[in-house]
């Protein structure tokens, strides 16, 4: 690929260093995603500049007018504390003819607001847990023939916020406790899903038009204590600690029932095209026992730490680290926004 002038977009707490060194590992993790992009970026030859973004767009619109980069290496996940605005960041860019890597406004929007993919999801026939909406503001009402195990959690935000134990919920009075804690923690409307038991699958995939699904990856949830749900909650997705007591680990899906692979890749791509999604995106999938598969939710735009599932996935199918962000460039540069019309 040709050197190329990277504007790299980040959250204002998170532009890295220029070194690990010297920097504790809790704090690393914070910034891990965005130093690898940057450090690798960089020693691939290419003019990176890191832009940290808060709540004004002011310097993003004049670093892009006097710099004129070739692309804006996108890594927002939320802006002015909003997860679901980072899609207004990319509107913006369009609005500036300004190509970006990642996922378009439009799948943004779908895939961030997870009520209306599930909605959409089921209008497509795809697999997805039953589900209900509990708005926040409203008094809550459980309906008397609800049937149990349900799984609560927010309809708006992501990274497992406020995902625990308490989530799978067996009767009536602790849904209830969670659907208010929900609303009253995450300030956002409370969605309710049938929980479905079984083998927890990662699925990534990238592409404009043409999509290239990754090998399936697993989340191992180890020892956890006797009576917990296997679920990825905070603790288990993020505290490292705790990951290494209980053995909590993830890794290549092996042994997946006949016919189950090839049903990933399809549903992967389905869903992918549903919701309008573009650039990299992950699925997140529930295995039954029986075989039967669920879509849990999308992830555009996830994480892409060196070492994180949807680079370790791209690695097992041959793709190095380099080459994963040469690709995700690619498709940036690649990709025919509406304001391309015009150029022609």
């Amino acid at each position: 690929m040709r050197k190329l002038r990277l504007l790299v977009a980040v959250h204002e707490t998170l532009i890295p260093p220029s070194t690990l060194a010297g920097h504790e590992q809790r704090e690393i993790d914070e910034w891990r995603t965005e130093f690898d992009v940057v450090s690798h970026l960089t020693a691939a030859g290419h003019d990176v500049r890191c832009i940290g973004l808060l709540d004004s767009l002011t310097e993003l619109r004049t670093t892009i007018q006097e710099w004129r980069p070739h692309i804006v290496f996108n890594l927002l996940e939320e802006f002015d504390g909003i997860a679901k605005h980072d899609q207004h960041v990319v509107a913006f860019l369009e609005l500036m003819r300004q190509p970006y890597t990642g996922c378009n406004p439009r799948g943004l929007m779908l895939s961030r607001d997870k009520v209306l993919s599930k909605q959409l999801l089921a209008y497509h026939r795809i697999p997805t847990p039953q589900f209900a909406v509990f708005p926040r503001g409203k008094r809550v009402r459980v309906p008397p023939k609800t049937r149990f195990p349900l799984f609560v959690k927010s309809a708006t935000d992501d990274a497992s916020l406020g995902i625990a134990q308490a989530s799978v919920c067996s009767d009536a009075a602790s849904l209830k406790a969670r659907i208010e804690f929900v609303h009253e923690q995450t300030d956002s409307d409370a969605l309710v899903e049938e929980y479905v038991e079984g083998r927890e699958i990662y699925v990534g995939v990238l592409g404009n038009d043409r999509l290239t699904t990754l090998p399936p990856w697993e989340m191992s949830f180890g020892s956890l204590p006797e009576g917990q749900a296997p679920i990825a909650t905070r603790k288990v997705k993020w505290d490292r600690r705790y990951q290494v007591r209980h053995g909590i680990t993830t890794d290549a899906a092996v042994a997946l029932p006949d016919g189950v692979l090839q049903q990933l890749g399809r549903l992967t791509k389905r869903i992918y095209r549903a919701l309008h999604l573009t650039g990299y995106a992950r699925m997140d999938f529930r295995l039954r026992a029986d075989g039967a598969l669920y879509v849990l939710e999308a992830n555009a735009n996830p994480n892409l730490a060196e070492e994180e599932d949807l680079a370790r996935s791209a690695r097992a199918a041959g793709i190095d680290y380099d080459e994963l962000l040469s690709r995700i460039l690619s498709l940036g540069l690649g990709y025919q926004a509406a304001w391309r019309a015009n150029e022609e």
